[in-house]
């Protein structure tokens, strides 16, 4: 039997693909192929409401754990409360709704051997043939310059109410030790919290004893008495300083997600992408290979092209910069208006935007800044 579509890999964006197709395109046969026990793995995903357009957020409202009206940064020289909106999406919730709804189009513990434009083969053996397969198996390596944003979060329950009301998306005023250093805070509950040892770094990978103990000793700077840690996770997100869109796009397969290069250029974030790919797939038609395919390649190539200036910012942070001066950098970025700051995550800023995150005196090295604006 050869069905319509097969999505291979069941992380945010095959899982929110896979979704959507049955949605919206209930005549095709979609099948959905992941590697572990669940859809989603084990992350937590952020958006700002801006990110997307209104009816992307309408349809992914079922999947979102907590939104919260505003969000606060906190720097040693600045401290800020933004009312923007911010919402969070779970990977607990993201295999609850996707797994209901799509049934027995999951096939779970699936490895995979090869995958080619039409068929996928299994490691047992089994192929599996489609009139369309899509790659959404994560992260590959790529031949492009990177930084890396590395994380470590542990979800804790405290022993009282921890007083935390809105996330607290970057607190820069801990110790800058070996890169641009912030923790990052969602209160699920009154006293539920995602903490995150954060940063901005030359490699990826996370010293993770040295990450806990960051994360033990924030929360008793906070006063927070810790009952229980219980979930961890931990990653490495990309953070391109050049390249092209081409190292993403090997072959002839079409794909979504990281693999794709779909991901914000600055902060490695892939959900308002995968959002948007989802809704873009459901539209394609006639639905063939070549259709997504080309579909597909044209939006990512779009999102590299529309990422130039996010990437040569990246290389005035990653390059320009002393490691132990990269908190100033974003602390100037955070002193802009916030309708700047929500244009900026949405990938949406205007000519004078541009200007005005050049305008003034950089926190780096004006000699080096200069090189790195002519690269």
């Amino acid at each position: 039997m050869i069905v319509d579509v097969v999505i291979v890999g069941g992380g945010l964006a095959g899982s929110l693909a896979a979704w959507r197709l049955r949605e919206r395109r209930p005549e095709l046969q979609v099948r959905l192929l992941e590697a572990g026990a669940t859809l989603g793995g084990n992350h937590t995903w952020s958006l700002h409401a801006t990110d997307v357009a209104p009816a992307a957020l309408a349809w992914l409202a079922p999947l979102v754990e907590v939104q919260w009206p505003r969000h606060a940064v906190a720097f040693p020289g600045h401290r800020r409360v933004i009312d923007h909106p911010y919402l969070t999406v779970t990977s607990r919730r993201l295999h609850q709704v996707v797994s209901r709804a799509l049934g027995e189009r999951v096939s779970y513990d699936c490895a995979v051997a090869t995958v080619s434009r039409t068929d996928v083969r299994l490691a047992d053996g089994e192929r599996i043939e489609a009139r369309v397969v899509i790659d959404a198996r994560g992260a590959a390596p790529v031949e492009v310059p990177l930084g890396w944003q590395t994380f470590l979060g542990q979800e804790i329950v405290c022993r009282q109410p921890h007083g935390v009301e809105m996330p607290i998306l970057m607190d820069a005023t801990v110790p800058q030790v070996g890169g641009f250093k912030f923790v990052y805070v969602l209160p699920f509950t009154t006293d539920r919290l995602l903490v995150e040892d954060t940063a901005y770094a030359d490699e990826p990978g996370v010293a993770v004893d040295q990450a806990r103990a960051n994360i033990a000793a924030y929360a008793a700077t906070r006063g927070w008495a810790v009952d229980a840690v219980v979930r961890e996770e931990q990653g490495s997100l990309p953070i391109p300083l050049g390249g092209r869109i081409d190292a993403f796009w090997p072959g002839d397969v079409p794909r979504v997600g990281v693999r794709a290069g779909l991901f914000h250029p600055t902060t490695g974030y892939s959900l308002p992408d995968a959002v948007t790919s989802a809704d873009l797939l459901a539209r394609v038609n006639p639905f063939t290979a070549d259709r997504v395919y080309s579909e597909m390649r044209q939006f990512a190539t779009t999102r590299w092209q529309a990422g130039g200036f996010y990437r040569m910012l990246n290389r005035l942070l990653f390059r320009a910069a002393a490691p132990a001066d990269r908190a100033r950098v974003l602390e100037q970025f955070y002193r802009r208006a916030p309708a700047l700051i929500a244009r900026f995550y949405a990938g949406r800023l205007t000519t004078l935007d541009r200007l005005r995150l050049l305008s003034g005196r950089p926190p780096v090295p004006l000699g080096q800044a200069f090189a790195h604006l002519r690269e």
